[in-house]
Formats: C-alpha cells, sequence, structure tokens
C-alpha cells in the first residue's frame, strides 16, 4: 500500500525520533531511520536534506507552558515542575534533544533557545526586570535540565525512582524561588 507524502513524512519523523533517542545523534544513521520507516534511505533525504535537518524537525518542540497567571502565586513552582516532569515523561524530542545536546554545538544552541525562549516570557510576568527574568529563566532552566538529565539520560537511582509527586514536592520550591521568589 502506498503512503501519502504527509505520511512518508510522519513515519520518517516517528523512527528518526525512536532511533535518535535510542542511539543519539551521532550514532543514529539515515539508513536506520529509513529503515525503522520502510522507505529507501534517499526518501529520507529528498523530503528532509540531512540528517542534521532530520534531527532539527524531530526534535523542534515546544514547552507548552502553562499561563502560570491563572495560578495562585505561592504555587506557581509547584505547576511548573508538574508541568515540566509531564513534558519530560511524554514527550521523546526532549529527551532526545537533551542527551544530544550534551555533545553537539547545534542541539546545545536549540535547547538554549527552546528554554530562554520560552520560559523567559513565562517568568517576565513576575517581575518588572527583563534582565532578571532572562536570569531566572536560566536559573529556572538549570534545576529543569538538571533534573531532567539525572532522571531521564543518567537515571541517577534516588531521582528516577521518586513519583511525580515527589518530585514536584522537591523541585517546586526551588522554581518557585526563580519564578516568583526573593532574589
Amino acid at each position: 500500500m502506498r503512503r501519502s507524502s504527509e505520511q512518508t513524512k510522519a513515519a520518517i519523523l516517528r523512527a528518526a525520533r525512536d532511533r535518535f533517542s535510542a542511539d543519539g545523534y551521532d550514532r543514529a544513521t539515515v539508513r536506520a531511520i529509513a529503515a525503522a520507516a520502510d522507505i529507501d534511505p534517499s526518501m529520507v533525504m529528498r523530503y528532509f536534506g540531512s540528517k542534521r535537518e532530520l534531527f532539527a524537525k524531530a526534535a523542534d518542540l515546544d514547552l507548552k507552558l502553562p499561563d502560570l497567571t491563572t495560578v495562585p502565586r505561592d504555587e506557581v513552582g509547584r505547576a511548573l515542575a508538574g508541568h515540566l516532569i509531564d513534558r519530560w515523561e511524554g514527550d521523546d524530542a526532549l529527551r532526545i534533544l537533551l542527551r544530544t545536546a550534551m555533545t553537539d554545538e547545534d542541539a546545545s544552541a536549540k535547547m538554549q533557545k527552546i528554554f530562554a525562549g520560552q520560559l523567559t516570557p513565562l517568568i517576565a510576568r513576575f517581575t518588572d526586570d527583563p534582565v532578571d527574568a532572562a536570569t531566572r529563566a536560566g536559573l529556572a532552566a538549570s534545576q529543569a535540565l538538571g533534573l531532567a538529565l539525572c532522571r531521564y539520560v543518567i537515571r541517577l537511582p534516588p531521582v528516577a525512582a521518586l513519583s511525580r509527586e515527589e518530585v514536584v514536592e522537591w523541585v517546586g520550591p526551588t522554581l518557585q524561588r526563580y519564578l516568583a521568589g526573593p532574589r
């Protein structure tokens, strides 16, 4: 049965996410991705141009940050912690990008852009100082990325074993300070 071009692109992206997640950017091959998508490797190049462009599409994501202005101010840290845990656990692309950002400058720049570009405007709602908002966003990102690294990549036993609720209880107060606490 023939697939439409949209179906083929979707199959390639699914296969790419699986391979990048399992193997990382460096070890994932276009041939392995094509085999998993049940297509010829040339089709990957036809639709995405290169492995790097395919990775960029496979790891293209939105943190889908909630509107924290609807949350009581003293609960925004917990709300963000819960949301980020849900995103890390529900989206392979975030974990792929995190693993790859460790060794690839382009992936690192993409991760920086995602976290700075999406967290800073969210945090700016809680402070009048744009420089302060950027600093707070950077610190919140360091907490989120460090947690994700330990929980999903390194799988540090005490951290990986925590329930979602326990992570929110431990990390929420730290994020609270970065979001809306004193300097």
